[in-house]
């Protein structure tokens, strides 16, 4: 989509993503390897009583569920800011994820425009997992 096909208030709702133990440590191995996420026996008897993921994973699988909605398309030129980024609920193996994404801001940029959505991702409980707000230049 063109920028000026986007609008504040426009919403997406992303496919789902179910989140296997294996992905989570693997995962964790590469980018984030710290105990909740790879040793099951020490991670039982910590505060969220299992293996859970990576708060960077989820905002990578959010990211990803987001771009694979094809909105941006070969429109985007380049993300410019995350903010706002808050990891409220766990995510265990099984959990199956989708994002509801919502246009909160654009702006002209000279040439382009900016464009900046609000990520909410929600679990298969529809419980609020994580929230983030992520800015890109988009073509017009």
């Amino acid at each position: 989509m063109k920028f000026n096909d986007f609008f504040v208030g426009q919403t997406f709702k992303t496919k789902f993503l179910e989140m296997s133990k294996e992905d989570i440590m693997r995962f964790a191995s590469e980018f984030d390897p710290q105990y909740m996420h790879l040793d099951e026996d020490k991670a039982k008897k910590g505060r969220f009583n299992g293996i859970i993921a990576s708060g960077v994973h989820t905002l990578a699988v959010t990211f990803k569920l987001w771009i694979e909605t094809g909105s941006y398309g070969d429109d985007v030129i380049a993300g410019t800011a995350f903010n706002n980024i808050k990891f409220i609920k766990p995510v265990y193996p099984g959990d199956i994820l989708n994002a509801h994404v919502e246009v909160i801001e654009v702006k002209e940029k000279n040439d382009t425009g900016l464009v900046t959505v609000r990520f909410s991702t929600f679990n298969n409980n529809e419980e609020l997992v994580f929230t983030g707000d992520l800015s890109a230049l988009v073509q017009k």
